[in-house]
């Protein structure tokens, strides 16, 4: 009943055990091609049930009575509350690991991950750090403080989050102007990224408009991570906070090379 569950699954080799997914499960592209049984709040309980489960995996955004008369019927679920950092993203993986026995794929995947996250925050550890808003809605203005995952994808690609003391994630515009950071990530969930760009480049003093570094990043990178697709991201995001880092990252046991000498967007 959640993206980063089903993109866990297939990352940890158990997709063939899948037999309904929500409509928001699109990653990767062959979960387009499970059934459908639902948003990643709302569930359609008969044809999950018509789909003979024998596990339900929620999260805390799935109706709580859905769940219930899931339970009712006789069907075991499991729910995943929303992880607040990168550890807990590893820790949840583990257990979803654990109810499908994959826990031998699962530690692999999360040492991997934990390497690259560890070697990009050993590059940019010395480098300056730039102050960083990310964007997650727009009417009202949201974003996420320290007590989100998010945060740690800024400060492990060497950033400053300007929301991170924030007592919850609702953020005026003024205080972004008074913050005033260097870069501005968009995340496209449910907001138009090229309009909330263009309303940003309004705002001349705004460093951020001056250096020209507004970025838009897709929902699904940042929002559902996996502990590989997590690592990822940092990758990608110390790209944007620090483009002329000339080095390029040389990560893992295969060998994989992540370069991070490209020019603005």
């Amino acid at each position: 009943m959640g993206p980063s569950i089903t993109e866990s699954l297939y990352l940890l080799g158990a997709q063939d055990s899948i037999v309904g997914v929500t409509s928001y499960c699109i990653r990767p592209p062959q979960a387009r091609e499970k059934e459908r049984v639902g948003t990643v709040i709302s569930v359609n309980v008969e044809k999950a049930t018509s789909l003979k489960p024998d596990l339900v995996i929620a999260t805390s955004l799935t109706d709580p009575r859905a769940i219930e008369k899931l339970k009712s019927l006789g069907i075991k679920v499991t729910a995943f509350s929303q992880p607040e950092n990168f550890s807990e993203v590893c820790s949840q993986f583990m257990k979803l690991a654990k109810l499908v026995g994959k826990e031998k794929e699962a530690t692999r995947i999360i040492n991997t991950a934990e390497n690259r996250v560890k070697y990009i925050k050993e590059k940019v550890d010395n480098l300056p750090k730039p102050k960083v808003f990310v964007q997650v809605g727009a009417k009202p203005l949201f974003t996420m403080t320290r007590d989100s995952f998010v945060n740690d994808f800024i400060e492990f690609a060497g950033g400053v989050n300007i929301a991170k003391e924030a007592k919850a994630g609702l953020y005026s515009r003024e205080e972004v102007l008074r913050k005033n950071p260097d870069v501005i990530i968009i995340v496209s969930m449910g907001i138009a990224g090229e309009k909330e760009k263009e309303t940003w480049a309004r705002y001349k003093t705004l460093n951020a408009v001056k250096g020209n570094r507004i970025y838009i990043i897709d929902s699904y990178k940042l929002c559902s991570p996996t502990p590989l697709s997590f690592a990822e991201s940092v990758e990608e995001i110390a790209h944007i906070l620090h483009p002329h880092m000339q080095a390029p990252l040389e990560i893992g046991t295969k060998h994989t090379i992540i370069s991070l000498t490209g020019q603005g967007e």
